[in-house]
């Protein structure tokens, strides 16, 4: 990454921008939300987009991208982009001589390494290499069904909200890892996987305190933590920053509240997208950013599309999959992205 001022390589705001004094907003939106449940949602990926531009501009590119596609719908989303026929419209857009380049950024969640950092780091002290090792390590040493037993099993353990008797995540947690340890892996994984096991008492520790004192920040939502990263990039330098969001049940006022107290933001807007262009060219590039990225997860990445994506990926990103990163990420995104950021 070159230290130049390259918009593009870092997603920064424009030079304009970093005047003194004055106020940045940026209109952000949100893809793959399927609040905690990250397991057995819709989506395996969450992505989290920013765009800096002004309301007359954004509403000029937004008619672009209408008069491209002539779609009779009269709300765009991603998915009109995302069609083959309309591929050199979705080139544009993230390319050069598109309206975002290099005024936009984009912070992306791994849900599944997610939920294996956060119940690692929770019952065993230890998010970070341990979670890794595990996220990657733990499909090809217990196979991929066992494997994803393990991880609902994790999501129900951290899950807020759960409908059934106190217990049961506890229990259903450690009957899965009961099994995994019985399978009798001697590297790395299967001493992880004992530790694991010992744990009992700080999950039900965990889960009793949630009975009784529900988190107002949930744990497992990517939401909050990626709207902090989005405040810290663009409060970088020590620019005053106003997020302007689309609306979202999950945003509280009293959420807000924190999620100004985690960051330096001069404030937190809630719009309906359809009056706000600018969070329409959020939410165009959120959901790009989901699919492109979950298709690279998955091993059927385009490549020219993930390397359009690249310079708009932030560096905290929550990402654990190695061989993904190495093609989404810029070259300074760290795998460690989950502690960081969250604050919860």
């Amino acid at each position: 990454m070159r230290d130049d001022g390259d918009r593009a390589e870092r997603g920064g705001a424009p030079p304009d921008a970093r005047c003194a004094g004055q106020v940045l907003e940026v209109a952000c939106d949100e893809s793959g939300s399927d609040g905690e449940n990250l397991t057995r949602g819709n989506t395996d990926v969450f992505a989290h987009a920013s765009v800096h531009l002004p309301m007359e501009s954004a509403a000029d590119h937004v008619q672009e991208v209408r008069d491209r596609i002539r779609s009779p719908a009269e709300v765009y989303k991603a998915n009109h982009l995302l069609r083959e026929k309309h591929r050199p419209v979705l080139e544009w857009l993230l390319g050069p001589s598109g309206p975002v380049y290099g005024r936009a950024y984009v912070h992306l969640t791994d849900k599944s390494f997610l939920v294996v950092d956060r119940v690692v780091d929770l019952l065993v002290g230890d998010g970070g290499a341990t979670a890794l090792t595990l996220y990657r390590e733990g499909p090809r040493v217990y196979g991929n069904e066992r494997w994803q037993e393990f991880l609902d099993s994790c999501n129900d353990l951290m899950r807020t909200r759960y409908n059934g008797e106190v217990g049961t995540p506890v229990d259903s947690f450690f009957r899965v890892v009961d099994v995994l340890s019985r399978a009798g892996a001697d590297d790395r994984v299967g001493e992880i996987m004992a530790l694991l096991g010992r744990s009992r008492s700080r999950a039900e520790s965990f889960r009793a305190g949630m009975l009784h004192a529900p988190a107002m920040i949930p744990v497992l939502n990517p939401l909050l933590p990626a709207i902090v990263d989005t405040a810290a990039h663009w409060s970088a330098g020590g620019r005053r920053v106003l997020l302007v969001h689309d609306r979202q049940n999950m945003l509280t006022e009293e959420r807000i509240a924190w999620i100004r107290r985690a960051s330096r933001l001069q404030g937190l807007t809630l719009v309906d997208s359809r009056e706000d262009a600018r969070v329409q060219l959020a939410d165009f590039l959120a959901g790009i950013a989901r699919k492109i990225a979950s298709d690279e997860l998955n091993e059927r990445g385009d490549p020219h599309l993930t390397a359009l994506l690249r310079p708009y990926v932030g560096a905290s990103s929550v990402w654990g999959d190695d061989r993904s990163a190495a093609l989404l990420r810029p070259p300074n995104l760290s795998p460690r992205g989950a502690r960081g950021n969250s604050a919860v």
